[in-house]
């Protein structure tokens, strides 16, 4: 089959779980056989190319460009942009295509390629990793722009589509949005192969890992683990990670007197991730928004419990097991997360041993690989 993957980022130009998702999605498919073009925004450096492995065409439909303001939100230009390149390659080469496959954010580009199924005749997938209530829309652009961003999600919703999701929280919303037809719901994308048999006791301490944005809430989770110190002797803090928050972190650190329990050195490499993790009391997720949520089951993996704080927006709420993995905060403050943080001390090493277990018994669930099974199902079928 011929087959266009559609997305305006390319791992690792730029690093998340879309681009891996994308990247894995596009080099299975060559790899089985079927003729795959990956439509992106430029990426590279003029001179360069953004070739996949596996025989990936890759193609730029817009220039290189900053997707994300000072602040960490996404930039209304770029998407635009896309979309109009979207379209114009579609336009001159949709024909080629049986199927294209595509992330729903950025909307404008699932709209182009909508707009155009109908003449060109080939299936548009679309895979949701989030669906953003009103509630959030509105804090994001504004009482306008949200209600614009609303409208243009539900459209996008709402038209003729083979919809994925990763989460049952946003497969229910997709369907409130007036989705017809099935949706899909994958639970996995881990694509580690490395689960520990046997935790070992770790000492108290609590991590943080990811890019610090607003919705990452990482001042919250600073004031719970200073909290918290008063009760666990020798508790402290880790925070991995960089982005537009940093300045705030470090004046919630100096602020509450924490410098000496809660170290924030910045970005650094994967290896040193997952070693902290796995020498971690429990990884806190202090997030007000996840679609999925892979850092929970990364930790599970090496046998790390997790604390996620529940919310309306909140998907990795699912993938807790309250006792046997982790722990849900019911509010998001302070005092709730320090309790979790408590709760997690004194579950001790036979929590560690439970969470390795649940690991066990769904790791291929959770895996990338059962993912990119089901999603591959009707290709192979159709190339039968």
């Amino acid at each position: 089959m011929r087959i266009c993957v559609v997305y305006d980022c390319l791992y690792p130009y730029t690093v998340g779980g879309g681009e891996r998702w994308y990247r894995n999605v596009a080099e299975r498919m060559a790899g089985e056989g079927h003729d795959v073009t990956y439509l992106t925004l430029r990426q590279w450096e003029r001179g360069e190319n953004g070739e996949l492995d596996g025989h990936v065409r890759v193609l730029a439909a817009g220039p290189k460009m900053a997707l994300y303001t000072p602040g960490g939100r996404r930039r209304i230009l770029p998407p635009l942009r896309f979309g109009a390149g979207v379209a114009w390659h579609l336009l001159r080469h949709g024909r080629r295509y049986d199927v294209i496959d595509t992330c729903a954010f950025p909307y404008f580009s699932l709209l182009a390629a909508a707009l155009l199924r109908p003449v060109m005749g080939y299936e548009l997938v679309v895979d949701w990793f989030e669906v953003w209530s009103e509630e959030y829309w509105r804090e994001y652009l504004g009482p306008i722009g949200g209600r614009i961003g609303g409208l243009v999600q539900r459209l996008c919703a709402r038209v003729p589509q083979r919809a994925n999701c990763f989460s049952e929280l946003h497969a229910a919303r997709l369907r409130e949005e007036g989705l017809r037809g099935e949706v899909t719901v994958l639970r996995g994308l881990h694509a580690g192969t490395r689960a520990v048999a046997e935790p070992g006791p770790t000492p108290p301490l609590v991590l943080c890992a990811g890019r610090l944005i607003p919705e990452k809430r990482i001042g919250l989770a600073v004031a719970a683990i200073a909290l918290a110190a008063g009760r666990i002797p020798g508790l402290r803090g880790l925070v991995l990670g960089d982005g537009p928050e940093r300045a705030a972190l470090d004046g919630e650190i100096a602020a509450l007197g924490a410098g000496a329990i809660i170290e924030a050195p910045g970005f650094v490499a994967a290896e040193r991730v997952e070693a902290e993790m796995a020498g971690a009391m429990c990884v806190l997720l202090s997030s007000s928004r996840e679609g999925y949520g892979l850092v929970v089951v990364e930790a599970a993996a090496l046998g790390t419990p997790s604390i996620v704080v529940a919310g309306q927006d909140n998907a990795a709420t699912e993938l807790i097991v309250e006792g046997v993995n982790g722990t849900l905060a019911p509010a998001a403050d302070a005092e709730s997360i320090a309790e979790a943080i408590v709760r997690i001390h004194e579950g001790g090493l036979e929590l560690r041993r439970r969470t390795a277990h649940w690991y066990a018994q769904n790791a291929e669930e959770l895996s990338l690989e059962a993912s990119l099974r089901r999603v591959m199902a009707p290709y192979a079928s159709a190339r039968a």
